[in-house]
């Protein structure tokens, strides 16, 4: 079959529920972005959650960037 749109895949073809629990919302150094665990503490940047376009041309913070996060909690 072969579609002739202008409507990127995703509208068309939505991923199954199951691949949206892979991804998470973070916040790094006052930069959010959507990140997907990859082992242990590490994680992938997906995407940059950001208005600031200085973000964006950071990049240690590019999509495929390994980044390092480790959590404290304090009561």
């Amino acid at each position: 079959m072969i579609l002739y749109t202008s409507m990127p895949e995703e509208l068309i073809f939505p991923a199954e529920a199951k691949e949206y629990r892979a991804f998470s919302f973070v916040e790094c150094n006052g930069v959010q972005m959507q990140v997907r665990q990859t082992e242990g503490n590490e994680y992938e940047v997906v995407r940059i959650l950001s208005t600031n376009p200085e973000d964006y041309l950071n990049e240690q913070y590019s999509p495929g960037q390994k980044i390092t996060m480790s959590f404290s909690f304090s009561p």
